[in-house]
């Protein structure tokens, strides 16, 4: 598990099964190309609680979902969480393999994460409200 991982703090999450699968088959296709975002969502997906597709609390953001967040410089951004092939920062919408996609998924509304951007500098982003 990548130091990064270890040494913030990861609250409970939950994971859809469809969601995990795609995932998890994403970020290990993503190893070579995107290592550090791979690796975190991995561990994203190793200490998630994984449920039936139609489990999944409306509260928690999914893939799809829209979240609004605060991060810790104050700022309160709204973005709908999508594949890759589907990011369009003009659209509000990001990509699970940027750091903040792979620290949002799995949180429920009031859930707070800390995670590492790429430029090594920690932050910490809380969930305000998921709209599924």
């Amino acid at each position: 598990m990548p130091a990064l991982v270890r040494n913030r703090s990861v609250p409970n999450i939950v994971v859809s099964n469809a969601d995990y699968e795609r995932l998890t088959d994403l970020a290990t296709a993503s190893l070579e190309r995107l290592p550090e975002v791979a690796e975190e969502l991995l561990a994203e997906m190793d200490r998630a609680k994984i449920v039936g597709d139609d489990n999944v609390p409306e509260n928690v953001v999914r893939m799809g979902s829209t979240v609004t967040f605060k991060s810790d410089d104050g700022r309160q951004r709204t973005e709908t969480l999508v594949y890759p092939v589907d990011e369009d920062s003009d659209a509000h919408k990001i990509s699970v393999m940027t750091p903040v996609g792979a620290a949002l998924i799995g949180l429920a509304e009031g859930q707070s994460i800390s995670w590492t951007a790429r430029d090594g500098r920690k932050h910490e982003l809380t969930v305000v409200k998921v709209k599924q």
